[in-house]
């Protein structure tokens, strides 16, 4: 599925990962998801007010990569409230976020 493909199709891909809105941390977590899923094609959906980023299957995004992104400390709180909506499951701890998928369809 394309990004010009019709969102009511979207059920039937297995990609998976954030939504996030606008801003500092969804720049570096577009970034980040690059070093962090190195076998992965990433797809970046820049809609202005949110960025969608989507791997196939899993999408894992961890804090030491977020850090050095941003040239900071980075809490992984900061990007739950920065978090609009994710597709897939989520597997969330202090160091890392893992989006993923039970079954494939």
């Amino acid at each position: 599925m394309t990004t010009q493909e019709s969102v009511s199709e979207g059920y039937r891909n297995n990609r998976v990962g954030p939504i996030l809105r606008s801003g500092d941390v969804a720049l570096a977590a577009v970034d980040a998801v690059e070093v962090d899923n190195p076998d992965k094609e990433v797809s970046i959906e820049d809609r202005a007010a949110y960025v969608r980023i989507e791997c196939e299957g899993e999408c894992v995004l961890t804090r030491e990569t977020m850090e050095e992104m941003l040239g900071r400390h980075f809490e992984m709180s900061e990007l739950e409230v920065n978090l609009s909506s994710f597709s897939g499951q989520i597997d969330m701890s202090a160091d890392r976020v893992r989006f993923y998928l039970n079954r494939k369809i």
